[in-house]
């Protein structure tokens, strides 16, 4: 005999293993109802199914022990009833060729009466039954078969409330996603500011929107510009040239922000810092000067690294000046954080008429660190079309400052000088 099936046993399924009901706990909800409608029929076993593939599983059960859980699929009643819409009544199961041979019928005890109603969802699903059982042959009254039916509603309105919490769970979960994954949206969005603009702008600018200009009455500008690019990009593939160029600027980079530079810009290979803007620190010549110094060492071993492998070697040129600046944030699709002012146009005239592998300052930058730093006047360079400038060659610290006396690294009387005319960058 062919199992009995419902048209739409696919889609059932599906909506059976939505509600995740199939060996869930007992809940006190389901067993009400079952204890309930043995009661008003007055029949001795109760229970509400849900059928599988190739089960039959009993979510509550009245009168029956508590390790009845399962049936196979095609020995239960239930099978037959969630086929049709309407309570499925069975006086004498002995008596319906259908169900004779059940294992329900011919075992011990033997069950006689069978009252089933299909639970079906809004959607048209049977997905179980809400069924009584006697081991007599009987009839219901109108009444308790009414009983039952509202009972089915009752099973029905607590699928329909797991549906609900299911859906709730659902939901909550793809909320915390959605927040989980904004919440890292906005760390890589604020890592990007933070990476394109200074730290006190890409805070301001997260508070409020904007970034006001700021004029700072004394800040250092270093210019410095890479010698021998030029040569060089016209012999070198272009990724060995950037990794080239990469290297050099990060080297500035990590080197400016140990002393408290901030990278303005870079234009092809020319580098652009200034301190003393975005920080209250009075010292920012001092701290710009230890700067060039150990970027000047650090491209002088990168030099030598080139040409112990036969490669072009790169100098770098520095120009240093302090004065006044106004400095901002500028566009609004791609911000960058800039600094004007006849500063900046003085520390570029620093360094284009600088030498190779020289550091060269201006007046006001040796006013600033002459008691401890060497230096060697230049004189008067007289700019095109502007008025004269006098220039001084940084060679060094002095040497009762510098740790080996090479002039490349303070000692301890650097430090102790440091901290007395005010820094507070550099530590013993």
């Amino acid at each position: 005999m062919s199992l009995p099936t419902p048209a739409n046993e696919t889609e059932r399924l599906a909506a059976l293993r939505a509600l995740d009901i199939i060996d869930s706990a007992p809940e006190a909800a389901y067993d009400e109802i079952t204890e309930l409608a043995a009661q008003i029929c007055g029949c001795p076993v109760s229970y509400i199914s849900f059928i599988d593939d190739d089960r039959r599983w009993l979510k509550a059960r009245y009168g029956l022990p508590a390790e009845a859980t399962d049936a196979p699929r095609e020995s239960a009643i239930c099978t037959t009833t969630i086929c049709g819409t309407e309570l499925l009544v069975v006086p004498d199961l002995k008596r319906d060729s259908r169900f004779e041979n059940s294992r329900m019928v011919t075992r011990e005890p033997s069950c006689r009466f069978y009252c089933g109603m299909p639970l079906i969802t809004d959607e048209g699903y049977a997905l179980g039954t809400l069924c009584v059982m006697d081991f007599e042959p009987r009839q219901l009254s109108f009444e308790q078969t009414e009983s039952l039916r509202r009972l089915s509603h009752q099973v029905l309105a607590q699928l329909e409330l797991r549906r609900k919490l299911i859906e709730h769970g659902r939901t909550i979960r793809e909320l915390d996603q959605a927040r989980l994954e904004a919440t890292a949206e906005r760390a890589r969005a604020e890592e990007l500011l933070r990476n394109v603009l200074p730290a006190p702008i890409a805070d301001e600018l997260e508070r409020s929107g904007k970034v006001q200009p700021r004029y700072t009455r004394s800040a250092t500008i270093l210019f410095a510009d890479i010698q021998g690019f030029t040569l060089l990009a016209e012999r070198t593939e272009p990724a060995r040239l950037i990794n080239l160029l990469d290297a050099y600027f990060s080297a500035l980079d990590e080197i400016g922000a140990r002393y408290g530079l901030e990278k303005v810009k870079t234009i092809g290979d020319a580098y652009m810092a200034v301190a003393g803007v975005l920080s209250p620190e009075r010292r920012h010549s001092i701290d710009v000067c230890l700067a060039a110094l150990e970027m000047r060492i650090r491209l002088d071993q990168l030099k030598a690294r080139s040409e112990a492998i036969g490669e072009c070697a790169l100098q770098l040129r520095i120009g240093i000046h302090t004065g006044p600046v106004i400095s901002g944030v500028v566009g609004h699709r791609r911000m960058t954080f800039d600094i004007w002012g006849d500063a900046v146009n003085t520390a570029w005239f620093m360094e284009a008429y600088g030498v190779v592998g020289r550091i060269n300052v201006s007046e006001t930058v040796a006013g600033h660190v002459h008691g401890l730093f060497e230096l060697e006047p230049r004189g008067p360079i007289e700019a095109k079309h502007e008025r004269s400038h006098e220039m001084f060659f940084l060679n060094g610290l002095k040497k009762e400052y510098s740790r080996h006396g090479d002039g490349h690294l303070p000692n301890d009387h650097f430090l102790a000088e440091y901290d007395r005319i005010g820094g507070s960058r550099l530590a013993p």
